[in-house]
């Protein structure tokens, strides 16, 4: 992989042979993430204290456009090195925060004007989406936020980023799919299932009109779970918003309950978003995931290796 570094004042600057790196993708929140270590010289002093933007390359294609959080210099018995840290472009929709602001039957291309465009975030797909009632942004809340939350309550999905930094407002479409068989090379493998805090009911109360919504996670309550969450929405909430907002929040709650992880030798052989035909039977694992976290690492022992975290369609 190589790593290019735009700095503030609009150079860019090539970086020497990287002794490390790592790259996480996550296409969504916690943002995508990055580190890279090099060989230090004294000219990359001032474009090291300017760096603002950074772009990784793997084969000729782009595979992580991101911000610049922090370089550390080290001399140590290595000898003289920089290394430089960042996330994704959705950390410039985390780091602002909106002011109060209450929309009347809102689209999602009016949020993305307003949430999305003023931040210096390309967004690549907007869905056609509209708020049935009035869409409310709280004070303290975040443009990523502003944005996520209307995306989730009017269309049923997450925005989520791609490797260019660019925002894809609209449902997710299947990628590629890779296939891990019990012959390809694995070089470790782990699944875990945590039935604690997963949502059997959700019960959702509008305050004002004091009506209230049920939803029940039929599939926790058959494996003998009972754990209910009692949710307060705004006055004048529709019967469609409370039942998504019951909805949404067991989803939630299942999201970290089944995961595996598979580590491959290589680099970038998928991202969030593509899905992975696992046939490794001596784990009982088969059938088709979705790919939800990327993380690929490269040093001069162990070589490039990628830990795909896998979770349920």
């Amino acid at each position: 992989m190589t790593g290019r570094i735009y700095t503030a004042d609009h150079r860019i600057f090539e970086l020497p042979p990287l002794l490390s790196w790592q790259v996480t993708h996550t296409g969504t929140v916690p943002c995508d993430s990055f580190f890279v270590t090099f060989v230090y010289q004294r000219e990359m002093a001032q474009a090291l204290k300017m760096a603002a933007g950074f772009t990784a390359e793997e084969a000729g294609k782009t595979v992580l456009r991101a911000i610049v959080d922090e370089y550390t210099v080290s001399l140590d018995s290595g000898g003289l090195t920089a290394t430089v840290s960042g996330r994704g472009y959705a950390a410039r929709l985390l780091d602002n925060e909106s002011r109060p602001v209450t929309y009347q039957q809102a689209t999602l291309a009016e949020i993305v004007r307003s949430h999305v465009t003023p931040y210096g975030v390309n967004c690549k797909a907007v869905a056609e989406i509209r708020a049935d009632s009035v869409y409310t942004v709280a004070a303290g809340s975040s443009q990523w936020k502003a944005v996520e939350n209307f995306c989730r309550t009017y269309g049923g999905f997450a925005p989520r980023f791609n490797q260019e930094g660019e925002l894809l407002a609209e449902p997710e479409t299947e990628g590629r799919t890779l296939s891990i068989k019990e012959t390809d090379t694995v070089l470790s493998c782990s699944l875990r299932e945590d039935h604690y805090g997963v949502l059997t009911e959700a019960l959702v109360i509008d305050k004002t009109r004091n009506k209230s919504f049920s939803v029940e996670n039929r599939e926790m309550m058959d494996k003998g779970g009972q754990c209910r969450r009692v949710i307060y929405t705004p006055g004048q909430s529709t019967w469609a918003a409370m039942r998504y907002t019951g909805e949404y929040q067991i989803r939630r709650s299942q999201e970290e309950a089944w995961i595996a992880e598979v580590t491959l030798p290589g680099s970038f052989p998928a991202f969030p978003g593509d899905r992975v035909a696992l046939s490794l039977e001596r784990m009982g694992l088969q059938g088709t995931f979705r790919v939800a976290e990327a993380e690929n690492r490269f040093d001069g022992q162990s070589g490039a290796t990628a830990a795909l975290t896998l979770k349920p369609l």
